[in-house]
């Protein structure tokens, strides 16, 4: 039956009662994302509950799931076959994958980044999570076995991403994880937008403490900066603790916020060579140590190395 528009809906007759996913239901220019699995079955999952599931529900974004079985080969389905070049485990075929994402493509022309789930990509984060939610939608590939026939992800211009510096059995966990970050983005989901804004990550650094009531719990008592009712103390103070837990606890996350404030000739500084060729300009003294020094061994840190120069000029 062909179909019919009815405003933002486009729906067609149907026995079926309506679900969080039902497929004969399309709603125009709404954030959609689409999964390529073995495991249709595991969605919404975690996605149908709460508020991503209310949203859900409310049309304010769509999960459309692609069966990789259905396009699997021989009358057992089969999607994945042995390693070119020997090894263990098994390999997902690009023709059983490639008629899996034409079929995806059909159902959403829409265009949409293909991401394909593999601890070869770059780690999701919330700068990918609002990198996603302002665009159109997704579509992720959700990996099994030992991995893709690296020729999909080169005809169809896949990038990868990766949850995390692990291993899992399927990319179904990670694509529901990945999904929930962005979701709870979109316009309309969350009820306090400003929630968005002042959590962790959202500037680069994990988020300072919070509390509530009781205002004395166990002996303890919420910071009296926090009851003081002095904005602008308790935002230097939520600043400052924001600032002690990540450079206490994520080193990582700090390194990449201190390397924000550097201009673009300190940042090229990656070796020997190019530090030298920066202090012969800026600071002469410090390049003459190294020149009287050829053997030194500097920090990879620029700044930690300058901060060695320093020293030794001094002595």
């Amino acid at each position: 039956m062909a179909l019919k528009s009815h405003g933002r809906k486009s729906i067609s007759a149907s026995l079926k009662p309506r679900s969080l996913m039902d497929d004969s239901e399309r709603l125009a220019g709404v954030w959609m994302a689409q999964v390529i699995t073995l495991l249709p079955q595991a969605f919404p999952g975690l996605l149908g509950e709460s508020l991503t599931g209310k949203a859900l529900k409310d049309g304010l974004w769509q999960l459309d799931t692609v069966n990789l079985r259905d396009h699997g080969l021989t009358k057992h389905r089969n999607v994945d076959d042995t390693p070119a070049g020997g090894g263990a485990g098994m390999v997902l075929r690009a023709d059983v994958m490639g008629a899996a994402i034409e079929e995806a493509h059909a159902r959403a022309p829409f265009p949409r980044p293909i991401y394909y789930l593999s601890p070869r990509g770059p780690r999701f984060d919330q700068k990918m999570a609002r990198a996603w939610a302002s665009g159109p939608g997704v579509t992720l590939i959700c990996g099994r076995f030992e991995g893709l026939d690296e020729r999909v992800l080169e005809h169809y211009g896949i990038r990868e991403v990766s949850l995390g510096d692990f291993v899992m059995t399927g990319g179904e966990p990670a694509a529901q994880a990945m999904l929930d970050a962005t979701v709870r983005l979109l316009p309309g989901v969350l009820g306090n937008a400003a929630s968005t804004v002042e959590e962790s990550f959202s500037d680069g650094m994990l988020e300072h403490p919070q509390y509530t009531r009781p205002a004395e719990w166990q002996g303890r008592e919420i910071p009296p900066t926090l009851m003081s009712g002095n904005h602008g103390e308790i935002a230097r103070w939520r600043r400052e603790m924001s600032e002690t837990l990540t450079r206490t606890r994520r080193p990582d996350l700090w390194a990449a916020s201190r390397e924000d404030l550097l201009d673009d000739d300190i940042r090229a500084i990656r070796d020997t060579q190019t530090l030298t060729a920066f202090l012969e300009t800026e600071a002469p003294e410090l390049a003459q140590v190294l020149r009287e020094r050829p053997d030194l061994t500097l920090p990879a840190d620029p700044l930690r190395a300058v901060a060695l120069l320093a020293r030794l000029a001094r002595s």
